[in-house]
């Protein structure tokens, strides 16, 4: 497993957040976490990117614990972060937006990479990122993250917002990520949820309460019902 998470417990201010979130993630792989607003999705991710301070638990990244460093330590060890709300320099141009994340030996090879991925950004590479569409917006938040050479992608809600041609668009950049990093991807939309991911997690008020292969919850309409208000 790349990534380990035990038993985090994670407060926001005097809020008890996250109560008993426990993952595993395998190298390779699209693990989905999904559960109703709320319930700790963002929190989980946040905690593991060291943005917020676990009071408890523990998070291991290859092997090494991680729990209690600094974000920026965090990011050093291969943890890429695309948060809900994009996290690009809207003054800048794409070029300039891709180029500022490129870190290591094969960031020219993975910039080409992103390019195929996401030809809209070679259309509006002289564009600044504040005239993008909100779809273009998303894709240069996942093209920044490639260039950096993560080994691991946490991806928050890359559909909320746009419209579902967009959509379509980023469940294929993900398809397409995925053979090249993996990702943990925080998702509502359960149509791509199930189309990019291979293994998911259900948190539901702050703790871990379902798990599994992704074919297993497609299948499951109870659990659909009972923890993401799927009706059918």
């Amino acid at each position: 497993m790349i990534l380990r998470v035990e038993d985090l417990e994670t407060y926001i201010g005097e809020f008890h957040i996250l109560q008993g979130v426990s993952l595993e993630v395998p190298e390779g792989k699209v693990t989905v976490v999904l559960g109703r607003n709320g319930a700790g999705k963002t929190t989980t991710l946040r905690s593991i990117m060291g943005l917020l301070k676990p009071r408890k638990g523990r998070i291991e990244f290859k092997g090494e614990r991680i729990d209690g460093l600094p974000a920026h330590m965090v990011a050093r060890k291969g943890i890429g972060y695309v948060p809900e709300d994009q996290a690009i320099f809207s003054g800048l141009t794409v070029e300039e937006n891709l180029k500022i994340a490129m870190k290591g030996n094969r960031s020219g090879e993975l910039l080409d990479k992103v390019l195929s991925i996401f030809p809209d950004l070679k259309v509006a590479w002289q564009k600044k990122a504040g005239s993008l569409s909100g779809g273009q917006r998303q894709m240069l938040a996942l093209g920044r993250a490639l260039v950096g050479e993560n080994s691991l992608l946490l991806i928050d809600e890359p559909s909320k917002g746009l419209a579902p041609v967009v959509v379509e668009k980023v469940a294929e950049a993900i398809k397409e990520i995925k053979r090249q990093t993996t990702v943990v991807l925080v998702e509502q939309n359960f149509n791509l949820a199930q189309y990019v991911g291979d293994r998911f997690y259900i948190i539901d008020d702050g703790r871990t309460v379902a798990q599994g292969e992704m074919e297993d919850l497609v299948n499951n309409v109870n659990l659909q019902q009972k923890y993401l208000g799927i009706s059918l």
